[in-house]
């Protein structure tokens, strides 16, 4: 069924829109399909729909679009996050001939994640202050 705290939340939310009805889809419980329960909200108790109906195949269509635009959405998202992490670009205090260096040596930038701050100060014009940053920026652990 549908976790109502999650439902219930929809009757808090203030969205601006008016004579719009919401509609949660639960698998059930053994999760088959044509099984679905449809909870409108205010209502506790599913309501009653015939699983070769035209409209619930609609819903299920819908709802598993949902799911792959959001999983494709967040996908994106993660590569994006993991390449700008992965990248010496966003370093402003490396030039690009030092960048290509540290990228040359290290044979891109999976062998600069791997290395230390030791290693980045053996590149010429590498200062320990500037191999920290280097270090701190492929290591950075503010989100998952």
């Amino acid at each position: 069924m549908v976790s109502i705290s999650q439902f219930n939340c929809w009757e808090r939310i203030e969205i601006g829109i008016k004579n719009v009805i919401i509609v949660a889809v639960s698998k059930g419980i053994d999760k088959k399909v044509g099984m679905e329960k449809l909870i409108l909200v205010g209502q506790q108790q599913p309501l009653d729909i015939n699983p070769t109906a035209s409209a619930l195949l609609l819903i299920q269509y819908i709802r598993d679009e949902a799911r792959r635009f959001a999983i494709i959405t967040a996908s994106r998202q993660r590569r994006g996050k993991a390449k700008q992490k992965s990248s010496p670009d966003g370093i402003n205090s490396l030039d690009s001939k030092r960048r290509q260096q540290l990228l040359k040596q290290f044979r891109g930038s999976q062998g600069i994640f791997r290395v230390g701050v030791e290693a980045l100060c053996s590149i010429e014009g590498i200062s320990r202050p500037l191999a920290q940053c280097i270090y701190d920026t492929f290591h950075h652990q503010d989100d998952t």
